[in-house]
């Protein structure tokens, strides 16, 4: 199991490493909304400075990280599929759970990279930030990488499609991004919002985030979180392995 799903992890790793540019790009529109929109936060916030409006703001920028990467993940597990690359690999003598699994641990790392320069800008920017909430931060990253890849392989190998995959994205991205609060806190809004975003678990991730930025490190909203994402993660890398074995079948 442990060999098999490192083996892919490398393969999969090499592979960004050989163009890097694509992850680089994965992060610029969080950076761009960190310098041009956190400014615009400061007289929503209790205290009204640079610092209040990233501790408000940067773990949404870093949850969009996490949407409008992960998500897309799939495509190329598409073409791979259409080329019958994935079906010769899925009857080998490989252990079949290893080829999702080496891509999404893949994934999670990249994320948590993405999410670690992401910090170092708003750091730069005026956050103050404790090494303890950092690495919850990133932890929280990599369990909400783990649900959003697995399915978006799920719905790869469930659909096959490029379009039909990219049209499932696109419709549930701008919803899941303003129930989630990752521009602006759901509290501002109305409660029929409020009492719809629980239902987005997104929402868990950006307030836990949010209280990790406060230095809350005890609030309940980062156990919920973290329980929230595994369940969920456990789950999609259940279904995303089961449609392999269809495929292979």
């Amino acid at each position: 199991m442990f060999r098999h799903t490192a083996l892919f992890f490398g393969h999969e790793l090499r592979a960004i490493l050989r163009n890097p540019a694509w992850v680089l790009i994965g992060i610029m529109q969080p950076v761009l909304y960190l310098l041009l929109f956190a400014p615009l936060l400061t007289t929503t916030t209790r205290g009204g400075t640079m610092g209040e409006a990233l501790r408000m703001f940067t773990p949404g920028a870093m949850m969009m990280i996490a949407l409008f990467g992960s998500l897309f993940t799939g495509f190329a597990m598409i073409n791979e599929t259409r080329n019958g690359v994935l079906e010769r690999l899925a009857v080998s003598q490989a252990w079949r759970p290893a080829i999702i699994l080496g891509r999404v641990v893949k994934d999670m790392l990249v994320l948590a990279c993405q999410a670690l320069l992401v910090m170092g800008v708003a750091v730069l920017m005026g956050l103050r930030l404790s090494p303890a909430a950092a690495l919850l931060m990133l932890l929280l990253m990599a369990t909400t990488g783990l649900f959003a890849a697995s399915l978006s392989y799920g719905l790869a190998l469930a659909i096959r499609d490029e379009n039909g995959l990219s049209q499932i994205v696109q419709f549930f991205a701008l919803p899941l991004t303003l129930l989630a609060g990752m521009l602006l806190p759901v509290s501002l809004g109305p409660q029929w919002m409020q009492t719809v975003a629980r239902f987005n678990p997104l929402y868990y991730a950006v307030e836990a985030g949010r209280s990790l930025f406060a230095e809350r490190l005890t609030d309940t909203t980062i156990p919920v979180a973290f329980a929230v994402f595994l369940v969920l993660g456990a789950l999609t890398l259940t279904w995303s392995v089961r449609s392999l074995r269809k495929l292979a079948g």
